[in-house]
């Protein structure tokens, strides 16, 4: 049975209705468009919709491997109920990172390739999403000496690139968990470790969150965004 293709007339409406409401209620400026999707890398990507953003908050979008972007594009397609397998019919970008992205993990995995050929040990890539990893596995499909293979569950299922003939695949590497904060040294009192007193370092995405940031309660009030004319 063929995966249902998504299109501009049935699946944009939702789209935008669910993102107008995430991005006012986070207090993001930004805009965006869905529009058909390109193929400008088919091999790789061949979405049928893509989800572009512009706006003054797109850097934080992009920030940490534009890790709230993947984040908005992985609760639109939760929001839209599609299942894993489909997830590749829509795509998330801004600033031309998406192909810059496909461009990068191309290189990285040649390089990884050619690290395992000489050193026939394995090489983890850290954990990513199932697009990305997809990507990895397709700029590998021609080697011969080596292979890759996914491992591990959930959020550290990484792609492990090992020499062709190894039978047995290694663990998934854990992330290291961030060391908890600790108290302060005696007689700091309340300046923590930047020396800071009384300091509000608030500010969630963008620094402006809060009572009293841009826009104040309410943000953007009804602008219409992301809408097609």
């Amino acid at each position: 049975m063929a995966e249902k293709k998504l299109t501009l007339s049935e699946d944009a409406p939702r789209i935008e209705d669910f993102l107008d409401t995430v991005l006012d209620l986070a207090d993001f400026d930004v805009d965006f468009e869905v529009s058909e999707g390109e193929t400008l890398h088919p091999d790789f990507e061949n979405p049928d919709l893509v989800v572009r953003f512009t706006g003054p908050d797109v850097e934080l979008l992009l920030a940490n491997k534009a890790e709230l972007l993947l984040a908005l594009e992985q609760l639109t397609m939760e929001a839209l109920r599609m299942a894993p397998e489909e997830h590749s019919h829509i795509c998330f970008d801004a600033n031309d990172h998406r192909m810059l992205r496909i461009q990068e993990l191309r290189m990285s995995a040649q390089a990884a390739a050619e690290r395992v050929k000489k050193t026939r040990v394995p090489f983890h890539f850290s954990p990513m999403n199932s697009r990305e990893r997809r990507i990895l596995h397709l700029s590998l499909r021609g080697e011969t000496e080596v292979r890759s293979e996914s491992v591990g569950e959930g959020p550290i299922r990484q792609v492990v690139i090992v020499p062709a003939d190894m039978k047995t695949l290694p663990e998934p590497i854990r992330p290291p968990r961030p060391r908890p904060e600790g108290p302060g040294r005696p007689g700091d009192g309340d300046r923590g470790r930047g020396g800071f007193r009384g300091r509000d370092r608030r500010g969630g995405p963008g620094g402006h969150g809060g009572p009293g940031g841009r826009g104040g309660p309410g943000g953007r009030g009804g602008r219409d965004r992301g809408r097609r004319g």
